[in-house]
């Protein structure tokens, strides 16, 4: 074949699928996202990145929430832990940073994100472990854990964060509750269709801070620990480690929150 032709096929089919992308993003998705609020695709990876043995049997042991995928979306949450855990950078301040630290921490941010497409974020660079409680120089005040979105950093007192793993039916989570806030501060940024999702049903979500009659129905029936009221970001974060930590309970108790916290992290498609 004349390789002029060959060449022409080519630029062709290049900007064939220029349009086609165009035309799934910026028309089809959109229109999708509208009638059914959640995004077109969530995986499309054309291969998918395998963990290590040992980082697998973390995830077996650790997480329910892996364990009761199927196994297609298995090989997709492995996938994310395995991007997660190379897109970010871990430090250990005072303790050795070992794989079932990685494993464990980017397998809640994985959880967390698992119904967004758009899930590695740049509101973080870097996450930085101490080996228990840490004083902080910001505010003169020990800290278990914190998101500076300023230094670009995620801090974790591992003590406490493996306690907020294992601990699972008192609603707190450190590494639920930090990651919450780097998310909720990439959605109100981003325009990706998980974050407008997300925008729009955190407005949903703070009329039971803002509306005087929810929020007291809210904290008549004590479901939630009073730090959800110190402000709108420790509400959204609060709310969050109650809904992966005791989810039938939160459903129970309000139901109409619930659901619009499922459709706001895409949870239904999981």
């Amino acid at each position: 074949m004349d390789v002029t032709l060959v060449f022409q096929i080519l630029i062709i089919l290049f900007f064939g699928i220029l349009v086609l992308q165009l035309i799934v993003f910026r028309i089809i998705e959109p229109v999708y996202v509208f009638i059914f609020n959640k995004p077109l695709f969530l995986y499309g990876y054309p291969f998918l990145r395998k963990i290590k043995k040992k980082q697998k049997d973390f995830l077996v042991t650790e997480f329910p929430f892996y364990g009761r995928l199927s196994l297609k979306k298995k090989r997709y949450f492995e996938h994310r832990v395995k991007e997660f855990i190379g897109n970010y950078e871990f430090i250990g301040n005072d303790i050795v940073v070992t794989e079932q630290m990685k494993t464990l921490i980017a397998g809640t941010y994985v959880m967390l994100t698992f119904g967004m497409r758009s899930y590695l974020i740049g509101q973080f660079s870097r996450i930085i472990i101490y080996p228990t409680n840490y004083y902080s120089t910001i505010n003169d005040a020990y800290h278990k854990g914190e998101f500076n979105p300023r230094m670009k950093t995620i801090v974790f007192s591992w003590e406490d964060f493996v306690l907020g793993h294992k601990t699972t039916n008192d609603n707190i989570n450190l590494g639920l509750h930090e990651f919450s806030h780097a998310l909720h501060f990439h959605c109100l940024s981003n325009n990706d269709p998980s974050a407008v999702i997300f925008q729009d049903e955190f407005n949903e979500v703070m009329k039971y801070y803002t509306d005087s009659n929810l929020n007291t129905e809210l904290r008549t029936k004590g479901y939630f620990r009073l730090y959800a009221y110190e402000n709108q970001f420790e509400f959204l974060s609060v709310i969050l480690e109650h809904f992966f930590e005791t989810p039938n309970v939160f459903r129970k108790n309000h139901p109409v929150l619930f659901t619009t916290i499922s459709t706001m992290i895409n949870f239904k498609e999981v």
